[in-house]
Formats: structure tokens, C-alpha cells, sequence
């Protein structure tokens, strides 16, 4: 699996005025709107039944929100680099910045669980994420994304 079968380049975005875990679904639902004709209320709802059985932020700075939806018919993801951190009630305890959230199909079973080990490897590259935290520019964010996977790979 890669990063360009899973995220489109407009799903990539560079927010500041998000101010809460809540205001950061609702942008990640408008993305997957706008990005993959998702139900936007329908997104923002799964993503917050899944955070309630437990916080999604993995520490360093970093969240992977996840759900399942009924309307996709394929792993789908949205990033969002915040210029403030939020609280996200992560397991380090620290604010998050980064974030990349996924919703995959009710009955995704193995291929969401590639998309999250894929997402959660790179995003734990503490080289990777300063590069990304440097670049406030979606289309770069993106390029860096999807090169780092190819540098893995090689």
C-alpha cells in the first residue's frame, strides 16, 4: 500500500484556525467531503464514536483519528498540519499538529489496518514530521509524504 492509493493531494491542508478536538472533525469531515464525496456529518460522526472508545493521539505531536464508513468504497485519508497544536488528550499528553485521519469501508478489514500501519510507520520518523511541521505548503506536505514512502521502500 501506498500513500498516493490512500490520499489525494487537495486532502492535504495547512489549517490555523482550529481550536479543539471537535472543530478539527468537522474540517477533517468538509476534507473528506470535498476530497471523496463523503457525507461530511457522517464522517465527523464516526470520527467521534471511535476517539470515545479512546484517544486516537500517539504521541510526539501526532494523531491518526480513524473510522468506518458506509458511503467509502476504498481506504481514504485527509492530513491536516495545524499551525497551533491542540489538546488531544494523547498518550504522551503533549499537544497535536499533526494529524492524518482514515475512514475505510465498514467491511475494509485488512486493508485499513495496512493504511493505519503505513500512516503510523512514517508519522513515527521524528526526521519526517519536522520536515513536515517545516513546510506550510499542502502540494510540498504531499510531495514529502509520498517520497518518504519511496525512500523506505528503497
Amino acid at each position: 500500500m501506498e500513500f498516493s492509493m490512500i490520499l489525494k493531494p487537495e486532502a492535504v491542508r495547512v489549517l490555523s484556525a482550529v481550536s479543539s478536538k471537535k472543530r478539527l472533525f468537522h474540517e477533517l469531515g468538509m476534507i473528506a467531503e470535498v476530497s471523496y464525496a463523503v457525507n461530511h456529518t457522517e464522517a465527523i460522526d464516526a470520527l467521534q464514536e471511535r476517539e470515545s472508545l479512546g484517544p486516537t493521539g500517539v504521541g510526539h505531536g501526532v494523531a491518526l483519528p480513524h473510522a468506518r464508513l458506509g458511503c467509502v468504497e476504498e481506504v481514504v485519508g485527509a492530513m491536516v498540519l495545524l499551525e497551533k497544536p491542540i489538546e488531544f488528550d494523547a498518550v504522551d499528553r503533549q499537544p497535536v499538529d499533526l494529524i492524518f485521519a482514515l475512514f475505510a469501508p465498514n467491511d475494509a478489514g485488512v486493508e485499513h489496518l495496512k493504511a493505519l500501519a503505513l500512516v503510523s510507520r512514517t508519522l513515527r520518523d521524528p526526521s519526517l514530521c519536522a520536515k513536515l511541521r517545516s513546510n506550510h505548503d499542502p502540494a510540498t506536505l504531499y510531495t514529502i509524504l509520498t517520497e518518504a514512502q519511496s525512500v523506505q521502500a528503497a
